[in-house]
């Protein structure tokens, strides 16, 4: 049986990805696996009872204040996806979150960043092993490459601290060319030994992004939409982009705005004039597109699986507090063949997480700074309710 189910799936996603490489060479959009078309759920019961369970979880986490959406999925289907709160906490009542609300996704950004590098790492565009000033030559470090941006192992210094210090107009926006020009005049000392341990930081992704604008000549949010949005129909998706704007907006121009949470209560964030940068952070999406794309992950349908597994593997031979960084992905020794992502930017908090042991996907999308809480690893890790594999979709005679 399981031989059987292999053959059949194997051939379901052969032709799902021939239907999508053809309509990007007809120039139609591509077409995402439907495994919910695909598949046959022979247990309502297990999946009721998991639909349950999650429920109880993350209501309980709503009544103690999480405002936002959920999404959870296991075995390639959705199991449970709710919105809970208020667009703008600031006149509750008024405006309910909805499903297909965006949220900024902070940090979670990366694993996309990442994923337009990959894409162009397929097509011979860029090598991982690259020096960056081949890209980027006003860039006054030696021995950095791509790879150890994806992984955080450039050693550079922080851009928000260097903005702090020498951007002190805050009403005009900083973007990724004005981060390289101060990098190139100020040539701050570097935290650490290109190739060195795993450091996180912020300015890897944002060098990426701008890798990716000189390696197409096409702006970055352009080149996202046209590569991995639109053809994985994310349609609620896209990257904040201030270039054409002279001055920082009091707040960004979304529906679902992020709050900081005080003792006297929550206030709206205002837009912030590091939020010209881009690829470390500031795309915006919904639970159902990050479902979307953990479905081409799966499928292989952006990369050859050779080369989307690239994304998992760590970064460094030393795990620094058991942990590790693949290409936009966070990894743990605690979480053995699941890989992650945190994110938290002003006003907002996420969560995505692959459980690829179990085939679980969550994702939680905030609009507040109050944290996600810790027990939802307990709700991911939670074996005692599993769902069976699925079985293929069979059309009655």
């Amino acid at each position: 049986m399981r031989r059987r189910f292999a053959f059949i799936l194997a051939l379901v996603l052969l032709v799902s990805l021939t239907v999508f490489f053809c309509g990007r060479r007809h120039g139609h959009d591509g077409v995402v696996v439907d495994t919910d078309s695909v598949f046959l759920d022979l247990n309502k019961e297990i999946v009721a009872k998991s639909a349950q369970r999650a429920d109880k979880v993350f209501s309980g986490f709503a009544r103690n204040g999480l405002n936002g959406t959920v999404l959870y999925a296991e075995q390639g289907r959705v199991i449970y996806e709710k919105a809970f709160g208020w667009r703008d906490l600031t006149v509750r009542q008024k405006d309910s979150i909805r499903l297909d609300d965006a949220f900024q996704l902070s940090s979670d950004s990366k694993m996309f960043t990442a994923e337009a590098v990959m894409l162009l790492k397929a097509e011979g565009r860029l090598d991982y092993d690259d020096d960056i000033r081949k890209y980027i030559p006003e860039l006054p470090y030696e021995g950095i490459t791509i790879r150890m941006l994806l992984n955080h192992r450039s050693g550079l210094p922080r851009y928000d601290a260097l903005a702090d210090k020498f951007w002190p107009d805050r009403r005009k926006p900083f973007s990724n060319e004005a981060m390289i020009r101060m990098l190139a005049d100020k040539a701050p000392d570097p935290y650490g030994t290109p190739g060195g341990s795993f450091f996180y930081n912020n300015i890897n992704y944002a060098l990426l992004a701008t890798v990716v604008e000189r390696a197409t000549k096409q702006h970055f949010e352009d080149f996202m939409r046209e590569r991995i949005f639109d053809p994985l129909g994310m349609s609620q998706s896209y990257i904040y982009s201030m270039r054409d704007d002279t001055q920082v907006s009091q707040y960004m121009p979304t529906a679902v705005q992020g709050h900081e949470m005080y003792k006297k209560g929550p206030v709206k964030s205002q837009n912030d004039y590091l939020n010209g940068v881009m690829g470390d952070k500031i795309m915006f999406s919904t639970v159902e597109d990050l479902w979307k794309f953990n479905q081409a992950l799966d499928a292989n349908a952006l990369l050859p699986d050779s080369l989307q597994a690239e994304a998992f593997k760590p970064g460094s031979e030393q795990w620094k507090n058991n942990e590790n960084y693949g290409f936009g992905w966070r990894m743990s020794t605690e979480h053995p063949n699941t890989f992650f992502h945190y994110g938290w930017w002003k006003g907002y908090r996420s969560l995505v997480i692959r459980d690829m042991a179990h085939r679980r996907f969550l994702a939680v999308l905030t609009n507040t700074t109050q944290l996600i809480p810790d027990a939802v690893w307990d709700f991911v890790s939670d074996t005692s309710l599993v769902l069976p594999e699925a079985e293929p979709w069979e059309p009655r005679e």
